[in-house]
């Protein structure tokens, strides 16, 4: 929950806490100048402060110097918070950023909130909701992808167009209020007959810019699991494609009891990698815990890579493995191409048409061949999340609403249902689409979304 606005000087670091150059901490609030000039000693002749320039000085407080530092003030509105902002930047580390809030503290400011600063900015009209949640979007971009979608987020390209579908909206309420409140003078049928395939288009374009696996694959990645039996080379692999000794590996079947993860970035999208135990029944129970994890990030993958073993060729387990990841997005992947492969294996491949050409691929990880073609594979699959004008689950689960309450009005005329129960359906759209930019919010809602944010953004 916010602090009160009117009353509350707030402070936080707005650095990541540890060791680092430097330590930035930010105060908002109608008390800011005043903690600022307080604490901090110009250096010098200079007394005074000009407004939106740094000055170099000392912090100072009950006589003891706290730190050397760098300092700013920003006077209201022309402020990230649209209040006075002050921020200094002391050295790094935690000690010194602590005892210079500990100050800020005991001369009155308030500890921040997660997101406090970004919701001060919202409430004070400096930004719309979407743009507040493009801030957080940007500061935990998993790719560089997603940092573009978040900056255009942050520019207004979510806000445009729910403000562009709102103002359609509201025009087809105003010939639906004419059509109810005018019936003698406009011809209902032939009003239906124009408000209605607009209705749907306007659902159509609502729906179209929803993509909810495109939405979580930005902001977390392609989820990849290696899967496949015990010593088919699956480690092997994600060291090659991580470009490091991330997993062991060693001549052992089920060396492998835990999952093992790394991430490579293939053209700005975070492509996260799970190395799996080998699947297979084993009476030790350290190891089947492994194969249950693996199980686990089988199932909840986007793409799973199923590693064939060329040189021992095919058995019983890899068949187990086959029926279960059936039907899904999968790659096969032979395995150890530097080797000679198993005579059994190009019969083997035949009985299986259910495996498509196109989803295997020979690669070896002892060479490389093969692997710049999988990285390849693994970006197209991810597809080109972050073109639509929606990028966050919350706003496209909304518009996905607002659509189908346009659809239920549409469908209502088309059934020749009185305009008045039509209308219900589009207010509600619009009030759903409202929730986007922050034009219709409750403070549980303002809660929840700022609730992710860290402290001092």
């Amino acid at each position: 929950m916010s602090h009160n606005l009117e009353h509350t000087t707030i402070a936080a670091l707005a650095t990541p806490p540890g060791t680092g150059g430097l330590a930035v901490i930010r105060v908002s609030g109608p008390r800011a100048e005043e903690l600022l000039r307080t604490l901090f000693v110009p250096a010098g002749q200079k007394k005074e402060m000009r407004e939106r320039r740094f000055t170099y000085g000392h912090l100072v407080h009950q006589g003891q110097t706290l730190d050397e530092c760098m300092a700013v003030l920003m006077k209201a509105p022309r402020s990230y918070t649209r209040e006075d902002v002050a921020e200094l930047q002391v050295h790094g580390g935690e000690q010194v950023a602590h005892q210079v809030l500990a100050a800020l503290y005991a001369l009155g400011a308030a500890p921040a909130a997660p997101g406090e600063f970004t919701r001060r900015a919202f409430e004070n009209g400096r930004l719309d909701l979407s743009q507040a949640e493009a801030v957080m979007q940007l500061v935990s971009a998993s790719g560089a992808q997603a940092a573009r979608a978040a900056l255009r987020q942050l520019q207004g390209g979510t806000l445009r167009f729910v403000q562009d579908a709102q103002t359609e909206l509201i025009g087809l309420m105003a010939g639906v209020t004419a059509a109810i409140d005018y019936p003698e003078e406009i011809d209902q049928q032939e009003a239906v007959g124009q408000l209605a395939p607009a209705l749907l288009a306007l659902s159509e374009r609502l729906r179209a810019a929803c993509d909810l696996r495109g939405a979580r694959i930005l902001q977390e990645g392609l989820q990849v699991a290696l899967c496949g039996k015990p010593n088919a080379g699956k480690s092997s692999l994600l060291n090659a494609l991580l470009l490091e000794n991330r997993a062991i590996v060693t001549d052992i079947p089920g060396t492998t009891r835990d999952t093992v993860e790394g991430s490579i970035d293939l053209d700005g999208i975070r492509v996260r990698l799970r190395d799996t135990a080998g699947i297979r029944e084993s009476q030790d129970s350290v190891e089947r815990l492994g194969v249950q994890r693996a199980l686990d990030a089988i199932n909840s993958a986007d793409l799973r890579l199923m590693v064939l073993d060329m040189e021992q060729g095919p058995e019983a387990e890899d068949e187990a493995i086959l029926r279960l990841i059936a039907g899904r997005d999968n790659l096969y992947l032979l395995n150890k191409s530097d080797l000679a492969p198993h005579a059994a294996y190009p019969a083997w491949l035949k009985e299986h048409e259910d495996i498509p050409e196109n989803q295997l691929l020979t690669v070896s990880a002892r060479s490389g061949e093969g692997l710049d073609e999988l990285r390849r594979r693994l970006r197209a699959a991810a597809g080109q999340p972050g073109l639509n004008s929606l990028t966050l689950e919350r706003h496209m689960r909304l518009a996905d609403q607002a659509a189908q309450a346009l659809a239920r009005a549409a469908q209502a005329m088309e059934d020749d249902l009185p305009l008045d129960l039509c209308a219900v359906d589009m207010n509600e759209a619009l009030a759903l689409l409202g929730q986007v930019t922050g034009d219709n919010y409750s403070e549980a809602l303002l809660d929840e979304v700022f609730s992710r944010f860290c402290v001092g953004k």
